[in-house]
Order: C-alpha cells, then structure tokens, then sequence
C-alpha cells in the first residue's frame, strides 16, 4: 500500500488489515514495542479547519515515533497559486509523509504522484476515507462483523461521507441504505459504477426499518456555507431521533462523525443517549489513523 487516497481505490486486503492492525494498536497506546515513523517527518497539509483530524493524526505521528509538522495551505506558497506538483516535489524531497485535507480530490491524487511520499487523503469534498475506515472500526469493535448488516445513512446523501459508505459497501458486503432527498443523492451513474447493495430512498422511515447503525453528517458541509438557508430548508426531515431509532434493531447503533448540531441532523436527546459511542468513535480516528500509518511505513 503506498497511499491511501479513497476508499474507491484502496484494496479490501488493505482495508481489512487497517481494521485488523486498529484493535491491537488500541490496546497497546503507550506501550508501543515498534517506532515505525522514528527518524520521519510528515507534514499535515490542511486547507479546511479540523479538531479530530488533526489532533489524531498529530498525536499519531508522534506515538509512532515520528515528527509532524502542520502546514496551513494559506501560509504556504500553495496560499499564493503554486501548483500542487511543485508544492509536493519540493516537499517529497524534505518529508517522509503526508496527510492532506482539502477541498479537491484531484490535489490530493497530484501531490502523491509527484511528490513520491506515502499521501493519506484526510478528507476532500469527494471523500474522507480515514472516517469510514474508522467507522468500521468502531461497529466491528461493538458488534462483530460488518458484513451482511444494515448499515443506514440519513441526511446529505452525495457528499464525502456518505460516498466513502458506498466504496466501503460493496467492498466489504454491507447493505448500505442512504435516506435524502433525490437532490441529495448520489448519481445513478456512480452507483452502476459501484455495484454493491445501494438503496437510496426519499422514505427516511423505510430506510431505518431494522437498520444495524444509523449514521448521520452535517447538513452543510465546509465550503457549502452559501447553501446553508436551502440545505437547513430541503433536509429538515431527515434527522435522527428517538422515533427512527425505534424502526430499527432494538441495539441499533447511532453515531456521528461530528461536529454535530443539535436539533438539525440528529436531535438533543438522541446523541446524548449514544454519546458513549460517538465519543469511542471519535477516539479511534487516532487508533485507526495509527494503523493506516503503520502500514504505510512498512
């Protein structure tokens, strides 16, 4: 494995040995036997603001022995137009690694071809592969495998999350059900293009019938702000409540990959009552992100 830059690109042997390596990993914070980053520098690239991400991925580096360095897009020579491929083959020859959060997908993909360094995609607008991989992560720790369940999405159905969802879907032999409005779903061409077991409806009910996890998102995702009025208008039906938690398996799991806003995409009441797991899982993007960079250094 030499990046990791989408979950539509990253084998399942891959996947499933991040998912394996993570519970290990987890088990043993702070009492590492092996230094796989030590002597390396990586360079956490954001052009988007982050909490999680970058704390993990910070804290990560370092327990694995390495050195990060956090560059804000807009302090660097890429703030000021130069291209991805001179940004990333001058930093290819000083870095060992890269973990980049933007807006395109495509600069992620440039930096990695020009610049020769192990590149993690740490969220762009077309996905965020880091949080899936952890998303699994977190329900295999609590249930046991994915596969063959029911895994529901509510809210904003073509943004990065829910595409990753589908990626991981048909790769690892999920049902995926993605509950938006038609404008907010993904592309008849995209799923085709997938396979797997999709189903995208408008019914927000019938997509929570006897579903394993329920997983919402924002509704206005960064760089969407403009939107935010017609986005707060369309998806007003689609949150996570108490009441389509009780359509589905009676140990449904709720999670979020936050920041959540209550009262929109998921209720008050609702996330408090799952908090205990969408903190565990805001907790293993380090673990996760520790077993994607260890498998990058090997």
């Amino acid at each position: 494995m030499e990046h990791l830059l989408s979950i539509e690109k990253i084998d399942r042997k891959d996947m499933e040995a991040i998912l394996t390596a993570a519970g290990p990993m987890k088990a043993a914070r702070g009492r590492h036997d092996r230094q796989p980053l030590a002597g390396q520098t990586w360079a956490l690239i954001f052009s988007k603001s982050s909490t999680r991400t970058r704390v993990s991925f910070e804290v990560g580096i370092r327990e694995l022995g390495g050195q990060p360095i956090f560059l804000n897009a807009n302090d660097i020579q890429l703030g000021r137009g130069e291209p991805i491929k001179d940004t990333a083959r001058v930093l290819g020859r000083m870095i060992h690694g890269a973990v980049i959060r933007t807006f395109a997908q495509n600069d992620v993909e440039e930096f990695a071809e020009y610049s020769a360094i192990p590149t993690i995609n740490a969220l762009t607008d077309a996905e965020h592969p880091c949080q899936i991989l952890t998303d699994i992560f977190t329900f295999q720790e609590k249930r046991g495998p994915i596969a063959g369940k029911v895994v529901t999405f509510v809210g904003d159905g073509a943004c990065n999350v829910p595409l990753s969802w589908i990626f991981a879907a048909a790769k690892l032999d999920f049902e995926l059900r993605i509950a938006a409005p038609r404008a907010y779903q993904p592309t008849p061409e995209l799923l085709k293009r997938v396979g797997g077991k999709i189903i995208c409806t408008e019914d927000v009910q019938a997509a929570a019938r006897g579903a394993d996890l329920l997983y919402t998102d924002v509704w206005v995702s960064m760089g969407m702000e403009a939107e935010t009025e017609k986005r707060l208008k369309d998806l007003a039906g689609y949150q996570i409540n108490d009441a389509l938690v009780k359509l589905a398996q009676p140990d449904v799991m709720v999670m979020h990959c936050l920041p959540a806003y209550r009262g929109k995409e998921i209720d008050a009441a609702t996330f408090e009552s799952h908090a205990m797991t969408i903190f565990d899982q805001a907790e293993n993007r380090l673990h996760t992100q520790k077993a994607i960079l260890e498998r990058l250094a090997s």
